[in-house]
C-alpha cells in the first residue's frame, strides 16, 4: 500500500468527514509520524481574519507605537527582562497554534516576537548607561536620531532568523518598518549626527529603489508559495516615491521625466499585480497635472479640454485590451524569462 501523507487527508478535514485528530492516528498507523508544517494559508476578508489581524496589530502596537512612559518605570534590565520573556511568550504561542493548524494566527504570534527585539536591545542599551535617564523607547517610532541604528540592525538580526525558522510572510512586516527606519536614519548616522535634508533625499531614493528591488528578487523567489514580498514593496515603493517626489526642480523637462517614472510605476502594477505602483504612481501622475494646471497652463481655456482627450484616450485604449487582452497577454509573457512568466501568471 502506498505510504499516506497528512497532506493527503486535509481534504477529508476540511470538508468535515474526519477530525485533524483522526486524520493524524491514520497517518500514524500507516507509518508516517505526524508533523507540524507550517502551511501558507491566504489571508482572506473575512470576519474570522480580521479578528487575526486586529487583534494582532493591536498587540504589536501596544508593544512599538503605543509604548507608555510608564515603561522606564522597570529600569533597563527589567524592560531587557519583560521584553525577552514576552518574545519567549509569543514564541511559545507561535508553536501551540501550529500545532493547532493555525498558521495565520500563528504568523502574528510570530511577528510579535521579533517587535519585541528592538525593545529589549532598548532595554539593555538603558542598563549599560548608552541613553540618558529620561530617554523614553516610543521615541524610537518618532524622532529620526542615528543611535537607533544598533537596535535596527538587531532587529533585521532577529527577524532573518525567526523568518529563516519560521517562514511567516507577515514577519516581514516589523522588517521592512525596520529597513524604512534605517533609511531615515542613516543620513545623521554617516554625516556625523547632521541632518542633511539634500542628502536626506538621495538616501531615501536610493535606499528605496534597493529595497524595491530586494522586493522583486523575493517576490521571485516565492512565486510558488506565499507572499514574502507585500510589505517591502509596500515601504521599498513609498521610501523611493517620497524621495523622488521631494526633489523640488525647476526644470520642466525634470518635471516630465518625473510624471514619466510614475507612469512607468502604473504599468508595473498591472504587470506584477502590485496595487502599491499604481497607488503611488497615480498621486505622482495627479500631482504633475496639479502642477501643469496651476502654474504651467493656469490661464489656458483649452487645457482642461486637452487634458479630457487624454483621458478618454486612455480609456478607449483599455477598451482595445479588454478586447486583446487574451492574445496579447500570451504573447507578451511568451517574451519574459521563465522566472517572470511564472511570477506575473502567478498575481495575476
Amino acid at each position: 500500500m502506498p505510504s499516506l501523507n497528512r497532506s493527503d487527508l486535509d481534504p477529508a478535514v476540511r470538508g468535515g468527514i474526519i477530525t485533524a485528530e483522526q486524520a493524524d492516528r491514520l497517518v500514524q498507523f500507516f507509518g508516517e509520524p505526524p508533523t507540524i508544517v507550517i502551511e501558507h494559508e491566504k489571508p482572506r476578508f473575512t470576519f474570522v481574519h480580521v479578528l487575526y489581524y486586529l487583534g494582532g496589530m493591536i498587540a504589536i502596537g501596544a508593544m512599538s507605537l503605543f509604548m507608555t512612559l510608564g515603561w522606564n518605570a522597570l529600569g533597563g534590565w527589567g524592560g531587557f527582562v519583560t521584553a525577552i520573556c514576552y518574545g519567549a511568550l509569543a514564541l511559545g504561542l507561535t508553536h501551540k497554534l501550529l500545532e493547532k493548524r493555525l498558521p495565520i494566527p500563528a504568523g502574528i504570534m510570530a511577528t510579535l516576537a521579533v517587535v519585541m527585539a528592538p525593545l529589549a536591545i532598548f532595554g539593555a542599551q538603558m542598563a549599560l548607561g548608552y541613553w540618558g535617564e529620561g530617554k523614553s523607547y516610543r521615541d524610537y517610532h518618532v524622532f529620526i536620531d542615528w543611535r537607533w541604528i544598533m537596535m535596527e540592525l538587531g532587529t533585521l538580526a532577529a527577524g532573518s532568523v525567526l523568518l529563516w525558522r519560521y517562514r511567516f510572510p507577515f514577519m516581514l512586516m516589523p522588517v521592512a518598518v525596520t529597513l524604512w527606519y534605517m533609511s531615515m536614519d542613516l543620513v545623521p548616522f554617516f554625516n556625523n549626527g547632521d541632518y542633511n535634508w539634500d542628502l536626506r533625499k538621495l538616501v531615501s531614493l536610493y535606499f528605496g529603489l534597493a529595497m524595491t528591488l530586494i522586493a522583486f528578487w523575493v517576490d521571485v523567489r516565492s512565486r510558488k508559495s506565499g507572499d514574502y514580498a507585500f510589505w517591502l514593496y509596500l515601504f521599498g515603493v513609498m521610501t523611493f516615491w517620497c524621495g523622488l517626489s521631494s526633489m523640488n526642480s525647476d526644470s520642466e523637462l525634470n518635471k516630465l521625466i518625473y510624471c514619466g517614472i510614475n507612469i512607468a510605476m502604473v504599468l508595473l502594477s498591472a504587470i506584477l499585480g502590485r496595487r502599491v505602483f499604481a497607488v503611488f504612481g497615480g498621486l505622482g501622475i495627479a500631482g504633475y497635472l496639479g502642477h501643469l494646471s496651476y502654474r504651467v497652463f493656469k490661464d489656458s481655456l483649452l487645457f482642461p479640454f486637452a487634458l479630457s482627450l487624454i483621458g478618454l484616450a486612455i480609456i478607449w485604449l483599455g477598451v482595445i485590451w479588454q478586447r486583446h487582452e487574451a492574445e496579447w497577454s500570451v504573447k507578451l509573457r511568451g517574451c519574459l524569462p521563465k522566472e517572470l512568466r511564472e511570477l506575473v501568471e502567478a498575481r495575476s
